[in-house]
């Protein structure tokens, strides 16, 4: 690779890992004909561009980016990977994100939200930290980052709801599946609230 590439060494290492799963990924979306996956892929090829715009502004962490990274590897294994044999699934597609650890109680899906959504709170903790220039967190912004993480998971809600209107054959589910994921963006942003409050600052540093 070319030494004039923009991005220091090991942050090229996240955007390579990334690329890496996205062309798989694409790759076996458009060999099913998923094209509900092929407009989650460009969702996420979208929000990969922001963050490799804004990384530096935002003073995000090397370990951050890596997170992130692991959320949309996530999201793909999702919704390509078939599910486990003798988990029940809910709907038709038979496929992580459909799939029932706990019946009735905790799907994949659920788990994917927490955790995506707690390291959206985590990005904003880290953006804001950086805009208003302070190193201890406060509750008023804690609560903050937990409300923007929510806001973006809210938004995701309305990203799915577009994917309905016009792609028929989805799994993005009903009122009662978006309900819980939004309970489950709310568990994962007020976990990463909890765990901003209670970190030392000097472990928050923009260099972790």
């Amino acid at each position: 690779m070319s030494t004039e590439f923009p991005l220091p060494p090991p942050y090229r290492r996240v955007v390579l890992f990334t690329a890496l799963y996205i062309i798989v990924a694409s790759f076996f979306s458009l060999q099913a004909s998923n094209w509900e996956f092929i407009f989650y892929i460009g969702v996420l090829i979208i929000i990969g561009v922001i963050v490799l715009f804004t990384y530096q502004r935002l003073a995000l962490s090397k370990g951050l980016l890596w997170f992130l990274s692991i959320w949309g590897l996530l999201h793909v294994i999702g919704g390509l990977a078939p599910s486990i044999p003798g988990f029940p699934i809910e709907g038709t597609k038979h496929v992580l994100y459909s799939m029932w650890i706990i019946p009735g109680l905790l799907k994949y899906d659920h788990l994917v939200h927490a955790y995506g959504f707690g390291m959206a709170t985590w990005v904003c903790w880290q953006g804001l930290k950086t805009a208003l220039r302070i190193t201890e967190p406060r509750p008023g912004i804690v609560l903050l980052c937990v409300l923007g993480g929510m806001g973006l998971g809210a938004l995701n809600e309305v990203v799915e709801f577009i994917a309905t209107l016009f792609i028929q054959d989805h799994n993005v589910g009903g009122y009662v599946n978006t309900g819980w994921d939004l309970v489950s963006n709310l568990l994962g942003s007020a976990t990463a609230g909890l765990l901003i409050w209670g970190v030392r600052p000097k472990h928050l540093s923009n260099s972790a």
